[in-house]
């Protein structure tokens, strides 16, 4: 468009063409907006069918490699976050492998 052009207009007439540009693209993104949600449906509802055939693979459960020695019912297979009782543990000084499981019964079967 031409920048003279819209200089020309006065103060009125360029806030009625800013309504009428407003409403125009309004108007185009609706239209737009249902076609892709259309085709996303359409997408959408394929891709359902297939991903509840799928199955997950099984996988084994994780033995814990860690236990806390104040209290051996709380273990730590080592993966994800570390447990609130390492934490303050590990902060004080003590190593990881100090909380290992094999490392107590290797201790236990050596002595005997």
């Amino acid at each position: 468009m031409n920048t003279e052009h819209l200089n020309s207009l006065s103060l009125d007439e360029l806030w009625i063409l800013h309504q009428q540009v407003t409403a125009s693209l309004t108007q185009k993104i609706l239209v737009q907006k249902a076609r892709l949600e259309e085709r996303l449906h359409m997408i959408g509802s394929a891709d359902e069918v297939r991903r509840f055939d799928r199955k997950r693979r099984p996988y084994p459960p994780v033995r814990p490699k860690y236990r806390n020695p104040k209290n051996p019912a709380e273990t730590w297979s080592g993966r994800g976050r570390l447990p609130r009782w390492l934490r303050p543990q590990l902060r004080g000084g003590r190593k990881l492998d100090d909380f290992l499981i094999e490392k107590a019964s290797v201790h236990k079967r050596q002595s005997n």
